[in-house]
């Protein structure tokens, strides 16, 4: 009897902690049910996934840092502009200036007008910007991945900053140790500090309580004039593709103009909470005078410490606004409900909705196989699924009406719009939406049709096998 009581109040004490956190009801059920049925493992997964922004708040705010350097002025400046920057972009972009307005009240992500976005499909067209991009640097190169190996071509990277160094340019690495933790060697690490080189881990693997939350950016900037991001990493792997594939399929931006000086502030801001260096200086930060032709970009950033998450809103604004098609890509399809429902009623609607994914990867990951169950669900309400074959698919873009597009490091999957921290650029421009849309069409022809009925003749335990991976879902 004083077991079956206390049982029960354990029961009532874990649905009341997770009812007032207010998340959605399924989301709820699930925790609650594994928290039942198996507390030990239920509070470490807990611990690692299922903190809400309010765990993460000793993490220092763009806003704070701003105010406490000699910035202050251009920030405020910034903030003022911002409601005629968006009323000036509906002269010429109309409804979608709607989005602008989200994004800078949800994430106060910057309408940054005048850049120039030259888009870099794969790491033949990137790494070589790159490096000729750093060679000519002559104040900062800083750099933010999720992977970062020790390989042969690092080792190139490595030599070149090097060099950098000894000519008095400064550099820094943040790489996320999850992310490189197979990858990336202690002594190259190592050397790379005594040559000058300041690498550092955005948050040591041994702290379990963040252990889930990753950095899963992909950013670089050279003398913050000069920006780049997108889905590429810092590996090898991306030249060659991992093991059974043909290459890697990926896409990254190459950016100039004011959008620069936002990504330098996303980059400043993570190196301020890992290291403790205050970065916000002039130095870092030029002003950047926009000129009369370029396009507008917005950087929109979130993380699980933001308020909103800024990167799921923002999909659901771009699927929501489409009138005649949407272009999607993402190696994973992990929808939550109201992202599902945005596609399915585009879909329904008779907006033309396609999705291209990878059916598998380089690595074990449940994703993969919970993305089928997802895949099939779209293609019953007339998404068109296209399943990317020969290369390693790992591009995030979308598209939308040929007006609009966004090209980042986020994955159309839970874990990218809640719990990693992430940054896309939505560009609104016809000619650069253009570009990316003819890619995507360029990459159907490396595809295969996604057939819900040919998803379920495969073998029940095949499905069970998915439908299980799935179940995972709610609970991150």
């Amino acid at each position: 009897m004083v077991a079956l009581t206390l049982a029960f109040a354990y029961a009532i004490s874990v649905t009341a902690m997770l009812a007032l956190q207010n998340r959605s009801p399924q989301s709820t059920f699930a925790w609650v049910l594994l928290f039942v049925v198996f507390p030990p493992g239920a509070l470490l997964t807990y611990i690692m996934f299922g903190r809400g922004r309010y765990a993460f708040s000793r993490q220092q705010t763009l806003t704070k840092l701003l105010e406490r350097s000699t910035l202050a002025d251009r920030a405020a400046a910034v903030v003022a502009a911002q409601p005629e920057a968006i009323a000036r972009l509906a002269d010429t972009q109309g409804d979608f200036a709607r989005l602008a307005g989200m994004l800078w009240a949800s994430g106060r992500s910057p309408l940054t007008t005048g850049n120039h976005v030259e888009i870099l499909q794969n790491a033949t067209e990137k790494y070589p910007r790159l490096l000729d991009d750093i060679r000519a640097a002559s104040q900062s190169v800083h750099l933010l991945y999720y992977e970062w190996a020790s390989d042969r071509f690092t080792e190139e990277v490595a030599r070149l900053l090097r060099d950098k160094v000894r000519a008095g340019v400064e550099v820094r690495i943040l790489y996320d140790p999850v992310g490189s933790y197979f990858m990336l060697d202690r002594r190259y690490v190592e050397r790379l500090r005594r040559d000058g080189i300041q690498m550092q881990p955005f948050s040591p693997v041994y702290q379990l309580h963040t252990l889930s939350y990753r950095n899963h950016r992909k950013v670089a900037i050279v003398d913050g004039r000069i920006g780049y991001s997108g889905g590429l990493n810092m590996t090898e792997k991306h030249l060659t593709g991992p093991a059974g594939f043909t290459g890697w399929r990926d896409t990254h931006t190459r950016v100039t103009g004011k959008a620069v000086t936002v990504l330098q502030l996303v980059f400043a801001t993570m190196w301020a909470n890992a290291t403790g260096e205050n970065l916000f200086d002039e130095r870092y930060l030029p002003a950047i005078q926009a000129g009369e032709d370029g396009v507008a970009i917005q950087v929109v950033s979130a993380g699980p410490d933001s308020r909103w998450e800024t990167i799921r809103q923002a999909y659901l604004a771009m699927i929501a606004l489409a009138r005649h098609h949407v272009y999607l890509q993402s190696p994973f399809l992990i929808l939550d409900t109201s992202v599902a429902e945005a596609m399915t009623t585009a879909a329904l609607a008779g907006v033309d909705v396609r999705v291209m994914i990878a059916p598998d990867g380089g690595e074990v990951s449940p994703a993969y196989r919970a993305g089928m169950t997802y895949a099939a669900d779209m293609a019953r309400a007339g998404v068109q699924v296209c399943l990317y074959k020969g290369a390693y698919f790992h591009s995030k873009t979308i598209c939308v009406d040929s007006r609009i597009c966004s090209i980042g490091s986020a994955n159309i999957d839970i874990r990218s719009f809640s719990i990693n921290y992430e940054t896309n650029l939505v560009v609104y421009d016809e000619a650069v939406t253009r570009e990316l849309e003819q890619d995507f069409l360029a990459d159907l022809a490396h595809c295969v049709p996604f057939s819900a009925d040919e998803y379920d003749a495969q073998k029940t335990s095949r499905r069970l096998l998915d439908s299980v991976m799935r179940l995972g879902s709610p609970l991150i």
